[in-house]
Formats: structure tokens, C-alpha cells, sequence
């Protein structure tokens, strides 16, 4: 059983090394906010290493990739969320624009995604 095991992870391990893109970093990203309480609806484009707020979040944009040649396709992005009155920040990963709910913001009032890579 074992054996087993250590074969299917060793199959998993090598099909994600194959499975790897080119990725280029973008100089900044897209966000799309929306505040739930009131229905608005913000496209907030950041460059890296700065922030932007919308109510009563600001996000901070660390890092944007993308495949080789297509900012728009499957851009994932580094951010770091925080909400005035709050220590810790309210979120701080990876999200991925072709995939919102895979990591998912998870707050009462805001809702923020991915949208693509900035490139100039």
C-alpha cells in the first residue's frame, strides 16, 4: 500500500513540473471591489508595491504574473488586504483571475477579484 502511494505522488509531483507555464510579472494589477451593502462596483488598477481603497479596505498589490503573452489570461496576483479598525489584515494570499472562488476574500461587507495583469 505504500508503494502505491509514494507511486501515485511521484506521478503527481512530475505532471505538475511538466504542467508549469512561462510566466511574466506584470508592473501592476487590476482588482475589481464590490461593496455589498450599497451594490457599487470599483476597478481599482495598482501598480506593485502600492496600495488602493475603496471604502473602508485598502489593497495592496505585492506581486502580478501571467503566462508568456497574455496579461489577461490566467493572471494570478499577490495582495494583502487590511480594514481600517483592524490589526491583521482581513485577507493576504494568492488569487487567481480566471478562478475567483478558488481563494476567495472572505468578508461581511466587500468582495474583491482579480481581473488581470498590468503591463505598463
Amino acid at each position: 500500500m505504500l508503494r502505491v502511494m509514494a507511486f501515485f505522488l511521484s506521478l503527481m509531483l512530475a505532471s505538475a513540473s511538466v504542467a508549469q507555464l512561462a510566466t511574466t510579472n506584470g508592473t501592476g494589477v487590476t482588482v475589481r471591489a464590490l461593496d455589498k451593502l450599497t451594490g457599487k462596483v470599483e476597478d481599482l488598477q495598482i501598480r506593485d508595491h502600492q496600495s488602493a481603497s475603496v471604502g473602508r479596505i485598502t489593497v495592496t498589490a505585492n506581486e502580478c504574473r501571467y503566462p508568456d503573452g497574455n496579461a489577461a489570461g490566467e493572471a494570478y496576483a499577490s495582495l494583502t488586504i487590511t480594514e481600517i479598525g483592524k490589526d491583521a489584515p482581513v485577507y493576504q494570499g494568492w488569487m487567481i483571475a480566471s478562478s475567483p472562488a478558488l481563494n476567495p476574500m472572505d468578508h461581511q461587507r466587500y468582495d474583491v477579484w482579480v481581473l488581470r495583469c498590468t503591463t505598463s
